[in-house]
């Protein structure tokens, strides 16, 4: 009994300490905001009066250059083994590309001329040289400015095709054209 005394006298102690302390200060209640939607606006397209014909381009238009049905969206003039030609079959490309670059005289073209693996790395980046020069010697009989045009050699340093195929050689015998921002 007594140990149930000195319980309950440390029961009282411990309820007196409770309630001997400041009450704690009420908080405000948090705000509700209002979830109801307003009105929603909408804005209304432009009209459009002309579209163009998917077969017609605009030579000197910059938006030619990235549209997939543009001759201009086509970059790359492939030869011939061991050949710096260019063949009849890239000479409507090739007029795409002068025409454009004299319609746009402040832009710029840069020609990365490739080989494939086989021949040593100097014979590889001459015959990328000569690539990219009749490249740029063709669009300049085409209209194309000398101060537009740059050609550089990347030998067999950049492949399209990494196997060791015929067909994938053919692939990286090619001279690719880049339009300013592109390098």
């Amino acid at each position: 009994m007594r140990a149930h005394l000195i319980s309950l006298s440390a029961l009282t102690l411990l309820l007196a300490a409770c309630g001997s302390q400041p009450p704690a200060p009420e908080q405000n209640p948090a705000g509700v905001e209002s979830r109801t939607p307003g009105p929603v606006r909408v804005a209304t397209p432009p009209v459009v009066t002309k579209v163009q014909p998917a077969d017609k381009f605009d030579p000197g238009s910059i938006a030619a250059l990235k549209d997939p049905r543009s001759p201009l969206s086509k970059r790359s003039i492939h030869f011939d083994y061991d050949s710096y030609v260019v063949k009849d079959e890239f000479q409507a490309l090739l007029t795409a590309h002068g025409k454009f670059l004299a319609a746009n005289p402040k832009m710029k073209m840069l020609i990365q001329g490739n080989a494939d693996e086989r021949g040593s790395r100097e014979y590889n980046l001459a015959l990328g040289q000569k690539r990219a020069n009749a490249v740029k010697k063709a669009l300049a009989l085409l209209g194309a400015k000398e101060e537009q045009v740059e050609a550089v050699s990347l030998g067999e340093e950049k492949p399209a095709c990494t196997e060791s195929t015929e067909e994938c050689w053919a692939k990286n015998r090619r001279g690719d054209m880049l339009y300013s921002g592109e390098f």
